[in-house]
């Protein structure tokens, strides 16, 4: 069982949302407001956030700025809720720091199936973190990743990350010089089933890390695409 905060201004869907994930076993608080969302996780913090980006006050982006600025809550995943055709609030929503979104109207065992997929993730995480205590960095070139300060240095500079950005290049830099698509990265990153999620997903994150690593992010040395293949780190570029 999980807790999770749900926050939306739709009653009705969060009155549906909340039937679905109480039925999953989970604990779910809600908030109807941003300000109302980032008291409730102060007092109670959540495993999982369940965030609309459209909302009165201070919109979903603004709340997960916030949770990311706060050093308690920063590590929480972010599921975003965006119109199903507003692609810019989806880029917004992955500047912001979300880990997932998902469109809306929506289907709820997709929601099942996202909200298990980042707790899933969330929990391999955490143990990895453990069982990795007497080994705290991972190096792979000029680039180090530290697994308790979940940051990664290049050339002992060090590169704050997102939670979704930290996994992703700590996957892809200890499978170094192997192609993966986007679609395996999302089964392997994000927890999607075979056959789900949006590659753009995928294309956003690889981005946002180009443009924290690379020197070009339009000509990358560590994080290149490899021509139908898909993504590729080369730590030795």
């Amino acid at each position: 069982m999980a807790r999770i905060l749900l926050v939306d201004d739709e009653e009705i869907i969060v009155s549906l949302v909340r039937h679905v994930l109480r039925d999953e076993g989970h604990e779910v608080l809600t908030a109807a407001r941003g300000l109302e969302a980032l008291a409730v996780a102060r007092r109670h913090p959540p495993d999982l956030v369940i965030l609309d980006i459209v909302m009165p006050g201070i919109d979903g982006l603004a709340v997960c700025r916030r949770l990311r600025e706060d050093p308690k809550l920063q590590a929480i995943p972010v599921l975003f809720l965006t119109g199903r055709d507003a692609i810019a609030e989806r880029i917004e929503g992955l500047d912001g720091g979300g880990d997932d979104y998902l469109p809306k109207p929506f289907d709820f065992g997709e929601l099942r199936a996202r909200v298990r997929a980042l707790l899933r993730r969330t929990d391999a995480t955490r143990q990895a973190s453990s069982e990795a205590e007497a080994e705290k960095t991972v190096v792979s070139g000029p680039l180090t990743l530290d697994l308790h300060s979940r940051e990664v240095r290049f050339e002992g500079n060090a590169v704050l990350l997102t939670p979704t950005e930290f996994d992703l290049m700590y996957f892809l830099m200890t499978h170094p010089d192997e192609a993966f698509s986007s679609m395996r990265l999302l089964q392997q990153v994000w927890g999607h089933p075979p056959h789900t999620g949006e590659p753009s997903l995928v294309r956003g994150y690889m981005r946002k890390l180009r443009e924290k690593i690379e020197d070009d992010p339009d000509d990358p040395r560590f994080l290149r695409t490899a021509s139908r293949h898909g993504y590729i780190f080369t730590p030795d570029a």
